[in-house]
């Protein structure tokens, strides 16, 4: 893995707290448990001031402005208002804080660093992050702007000539930088009290740092980019560390169901993750913590353009534009120079339209805004180049002296200049062929809207009189969803987008009032102070999980993560109960199979030589009940187990049992009526014939779907239907349908390992042997039932008062269980254990023994 070279990259044992804190910050330096709730004495009233609520707000950039005083020389700074990070301060209280981490647009000589650092942080609570030059350019020029950006954008580089492909150098670039900007928020951090939002794809792998420093840290990231699909992400020769290091946060946001959608794909597919959704809320389970999902764009900010049209000389610049194309429709695009944005190909729709209207020719203009490009190279030369062209083509075939069709306005261009173009046009065409959301739409809705001192030079009577705007919008961006009153197109049918120009000049002026109501109320209510609190909230909700959990740090490099689990979750120790196990004599041990004695991942499941050697072990102590209760059938378990005389065998989850005693199975004693295979079966065949990598496990008491081996996404949905399916038609039978890991499996009522347990326990007690040692493993769903079952038994005390109970699962995750051992190989090892101390225990006398046979 590549991870493995950069491991020196996250030594961050070096750092310091960074003075006194309420609570010592905990360190993740080797695997293993990392802290508990930390000790304090109850009841005592502390003198401590009440923290401050802050937010550290980590982004590429900072909200500032940077220019030299010419008389000074000194560097000075500004707040940037047109900064978004800057901006969702109106999301929250006054009484907050805000700290931002980021990087200046201007590059610091490393003598004045020290200086201009705590200048920003004094006057701004701005920690700005100096990268070397040759760090910058190899990480956000290489990395993020040339390789993510296109990959993003679902170009992928097929040859060296069409685009940058993947660089160890560049990667390692990203992941150091990425390391700078953690280091510095570590500096001002406060973990126990302090909320931390980063932004974007610029800053993917900075949860890892944090969370390997701190792994208590509340931690959210918004992605303002697009995330792709699966099939174009997978191509990232550093996938698994990248969605791993997005997983470390708490809450993740998205603009679009599509990129959240895409995203969770992609969790699925390359990490096996399985995400739902509950009371409204999406949440991926990651090692025992809720890593939530947030769907939400991103809005403008209303009171900066309301600003801007009050300013007394907006009206001015209106009055000029307005007099400079009277007569003229305008049409408007504001774009920055991308590959993506679309230019070329809404010029050449644009020359559609007036090559097939011709009565256009004079009267309608299009202004393009090109915003300057944010990074350097021959593709945006080459845009640049196709730009000129087009417009140059189109300007020759259709212009005249005194008729430009095309206007292209480099960038710079101020924002009040935009809010007047805004203004005086009549359609906006947002025809980007991706874009993650794209704001332009927002303000010019906000825009169209007027003030009392625009509706004077735009001839307006009042507030009252009626606004109209139109949009053109591709529908491959992230405000399309929201925009339902706009006119969407391909960006790339030339004949469509063309069309829809025509529609937008020659659209009644009811209908675009209508249109333009729709979309004010929705941009009004969803501005970007509504977006900056919408989304802590659900952070502060999504941390919430970390005042009831313990962690634990598992892991190495860019792989790291942190394991929350409930405060009685612990790993089962051989000592510990190795020693309960030599201090009892009545034992009840319960085995799964599948996943707990034997790997999932094995083709061949028969149990090999170890399996059989320590289950023979167990039951040769006469003081031992030994069970393997699993959902397979009896025929296989009698073939795999026969050489373990002593063995009790349940299969099918409790169907069928084998009793040590006996020469045959026994069922359940239930009275079931299997007519309801003559339903089921035909489905299941309906859905396996439709779904590839799927098959149909016949036993005699249930019907079991599997879908391991289909398209994850697929399956997962297939299994979804197929569960409502089968639901609705056997709603009156007595039968349970239920989904498991990759199955959906259809049993007959009062069928269920839990039962099992129940008639064990209830058996030894009716021959005077009560269990004062109970063991039971397992893995999936199905074993849970064994774990309530015992859970009820001790509260119900139908086990001893005494008695030592160890419900234990496979794997870290949330169970019932109050124990889990990693993996198959430690439960052998565990049980070795346990067979070990049988073999050295002196023979007991005859009437202190109990054997299976007296038990059962």
């Amino acid at each position: 893995m590549l991870s493995r070279s950069y491991f020196n990259l996250l030594n961050l044992d070096d750092y310091s707290s960074g003075g006194d804190r309420a609570r010592v910050p905990r360190v993740i330096s080797v695997p293993g448990i990392i802290s508990d709730f930390d000790d304090r004495d109850e009841g005592v009233e502390s003198d401590a001031p009440v923290h401050q609520e802050r937010r550290v707000i980590v982004a590429n950039q900072l909200p500032l402005k940077a220019y030299k005083d010419s008389e000074t020389n000194k560097w000075c700074f500004d707040w940037d208002e047109d900064a978004l990070i800057l901006q969702m301060k109106d999301g929250f209280s006054p009484d907050v804080e805000f700290v931002y981490v980021g990087c200046l647009r201007v590059e610091i000589e490393p003598l004045e660093q020290e200086e201009v650092g705590q200048l920003l942080y004094e006057k701004f609570k701005c920690v700005p992050t100096f990268l070397s030059l040759n760090l910058m350019n190899k990480f956000y020029h290489g990395f993020c702007k040339h390789y993510l950006w296109p990959l993003f954008h679902y170009m992928l580089p097929f040859t060296p000539d069409h685009g940058v492909r993947f660089d160890k150098d560049m990667w390692q670039a990203y992941v150091s930088a990425n390391k700078v900007f953690a280091d510095k928020v570590m500096e001002v951090i406060n973990p126990d009290e302090d909320y931390v939002w980063v932004h974007d794809y610029h800053l993917m792998v900075l949860p890892t740092f944090l969370r390997k420093r701190y792994n208590r840290v509340k931690l959210g990231f918004f992605l303002h980019s697009l995330f792709p699909s699966s099939e174009i992400y997978r191509t990232l020769p550093v996938r698994e560390e990248i969605l791993r290091a997005l997983l470390n946060c708490d809450l993740i946001g998205f603009q679009t169901f599509d990129y959240a959608r895409h995203f969770l794909s992609c969790c699925s597919r390359m990490l096996g993750l399985d995400y739902q959704s509950k009371r409204g809320y999406i949440g991926l389970d990651y090692y025992g913590r809720t890593v939530s999902i947030k769907i939400l764009p991103v809005g403008i900010h209303m009171g900066q353009i309301e600003s801007i049209m009050s300013l007394p000389d907006t009206p001015k610049k209106v009055k000029e534009l307005k007099e400079k194309y009277d007569g003229k429709i305008v049409l408007l695009g504001v774009d920055d120079v991308d590959m993506f944005k679309g230019i070329g190909l809404k010029f050449e729709a644009f020359g559609q339209l007036l090559d097939e209207n011709p009565r256009y020719r004079g009267s309608v203009v299009l202004v393009q805004i090109m915003n300057s490009p944010r990074s350097q190279g021959n593709d945006i030369q080459e845009v640049q180049n196709e730009i000129n062209n087009v417009a140059t083509e189109v300007n020759r075939r259709y212009g005249s002296a005194d008729y430009e069709p095309i206007v292209c306005i480099n960038g710079p261009v101020s924002f009040q200049d935009k809010v007047a173009y805004y203004v005086i046009s009549e359609c906006v065409v947002v025809n980007a062929v991706r874009d993650g959301l794209n704001l332009v739409p927002y303000k010019y809705i906000v825009s169209r809207q007027g003030s009392p001192y625009l509706d004077e030079v735009l001839g307006l009577e009042g507030s009252a009189a009626p606004r109209k705007s139109v949009i053109i919008v591709s529908e491959f961006i992230g405000c399309s969803p929201s925009l339902s009153g706009a006119i969407r197109v391909n960006p790339w049918n030339i004949s469509c987008v063309a069309e829809a120009m025509h529609s937008a000049i020659s659209m009644q002026d009811l209908e675009k009032e209508l249109r333009h109501e729709k979309h004010y109320k929705y941009v009004t209510s969803h501005d970007v102070a509504y977006w900056a609190r919408s989304f802590d909230q659900d952070l502060e909700r999504a941390c919430a999980q970390y005042y009831e959990n313990r962690c634990w740090g598992i892991g190495f490099g860019l792989n790291i993560r942190v394991v929350a689990l409930g405060p009685h979750f612990r790993k089962l120790s051989v000592e510990h109960i190795v020693s309960a196990y030599k201090n009892t004599s009545s034992r009840l041990i319960l085995l799964d199979y599948d996943g707990t004695m034997m790997p999932q991942d094995l083709i061949d499941k028969s149990p090999c030589r170890a399996v059989i050697s320590v289950l023979n072990g167990l039951c040769n102590d006469p003081m031992n009940v030994v069970f393997i209760v699993s959902g397979r059938g009896k025929d296989s378990l009698e073939k795999w187990f026969s050489p373990c005389e002593r063995l009790g065998l349940s299969a099918e989850h409790g169907y069928f049992t084998w009793w040590p005693t006996n020469s045959a199975w026994e069922s359940c004693g239930l009275v079931v009526d299997l007519s309801w295979k003559n339903i089921v079966l035909p489905i299941m065949e309906h859905y396996t014939e439709a779904t590839d990598g799927s098959s149909i496990e016949q036993k005699e008491s249930a019907l079991v779907w599997h879908h391991q081996e289909a398209d994850p996404d697929f399956g997962t949905w297939q299994a979804k239907e197929l569960l409502d399916h089968l639901e609705s038609v056997l709603a009156n039978e007595p039968v349970v349908v239920k989904r498991g890991q990759h199955i959906v499996e259809v049993k007959p009522q009062g069928v269920s390992k839990g039962v099992v347990v129940e008639n064990l326990i209830t058996t030894m007690r009716n021959t005077g042997k009560p269990p004062d040692f109970v063991l039971c493993i397992g893995d999936d769903r199905s074993d849970e039932d064994m774990f309530e079952s015992i859970a009820s038994s001790v509260a119900s005390h139908s086990l001893p008062d005494t008695a030592e109970v160890f419900a234990c699962t496979v794997g870290q995750k949330p169970s019932m269980a109050k124990y889990y051992l990693d993996d198959t190989d430690e439960v052998i090892k565990m049980l070795q254990g346990l067979s070990a101390a049988s073999a050295r225990q002196l023979p007991k006398s005859p009437h202190n023994q109990v054997s299976i046979e007296d038990s059962i």
